[in-house]
């Protein structure tokens, strides 16, 4: 399936900033089930400073802006061939090592419930206990947006009963983790029936299983991508593979704007 992706982004601000440094994990890359037809990132009020390939393999660029003008804008445009492998996308690569997504991170601690929700996952095969653990994460935690924020980690969700497809997903790499399986968060962009406008990118889960490598889990849908699933960035959890993060000095107060639009 050939999709459409237009990802803009506006920070706007009431005074100058005295410096601030934003780091872009926006530019998706060809890979086992997708390839990038063309894609483009337009920047206005910052200054691209560097570009490089993180070790978890993610095309990043960092930004500084100081003081004028009072407003970023970013836009992320292109077109991405995605072939349907059942959300299998293959070996692992990088210069992470496999290991390095078999621990938690603060957003992934497993805690008591968590412990709860990947001792019921059973099945046959690895495959089965996975998808197991998908459809139980999705019975326990429903999906509301609002219910959580950044910061919420995987048991504070499952605590709450809701939250939005980055809890799943935390909440599937806590679980996956314990049950042996290195796991890693994934950001990108999903195609809704019935709708071209969103607000927000999409994230799901993928977990390493021998002899398919790495297999994608999106717990809020109930499925394993498929065609309409494009890949940003991968990482240990959000924090790593988050579209756009930064710091900034300063009293100015921010207002975000984004604008999202995925197309067949």
């Amino acid at each position: 399936m050939r999709l459409k992706v237009s990802h803009k982004t506006l920070y706007s601000y009431d005074a100058p900033v005295p410096y601030a440094l934003q780091r872009l994990r926006l530019t998706p890359r060809s890979e086992h089930n997708q390839t990038v037809l063309s894609w483009s990132l337009d920047i206005e009020g910052a200054k691209e400073e560097v570009r490089f390939t993180d070790h978890f393999g993610n095309d990043t660029r960092l930004l500084s802006v100081a003081g004028e003008p009072h407003a970023i804008a970013i836009s992320a445009h292109g077109e991405v061939d995605v072939r349907d492998t059942s959300g299998v996308t293959g070996a692992h690569s990088g210069f992470a090592p496999l290991w390095l997504f078999e621990s938690g991170t603060a957003l992934t601690a497993a805690g008591p419930r968590v412990k709860e929700i990947a001792h019921a996952a059973s099945g046959g095969t690895d495959l089965d206990r996975l998808h197991a653990l998908s459809h139980a994460i999705r019975d326990r935690v429903a999906y509301r947006v609002g219910a959580t924020d950044a910061g919420t980690s995987a048991e504070d969700a499952v605590a709450a009963g809701e939250g939005v497809c980055q809890d799943h997903s935390h909440i599937f790499l806590a679980a996956a983790r314990l049950l042996g399986f290195p796991a890693r968060y994934v950001s990108g962009y999903l195609l809704i029936d019935g709708t071209s406008e969103q607000v927000a990118t999409h994230a799901w889960a993928e977990a390493h299983v021998a002899g398919l490598g790495w297999v994608g889990f999106d717990v809020s849908n109930g499925i394993s991508p498929d065609g309409r699933y494009v890949r940003l960035a991968t990482g240990r959890d959000y924090r790593d593979a988050m579209p756009v993060s930064g710091i900034r000095q300063g009293a100015a107060q921010e207002r975000l704007e984004v604008h999202i639009t995925v197309e067949q």
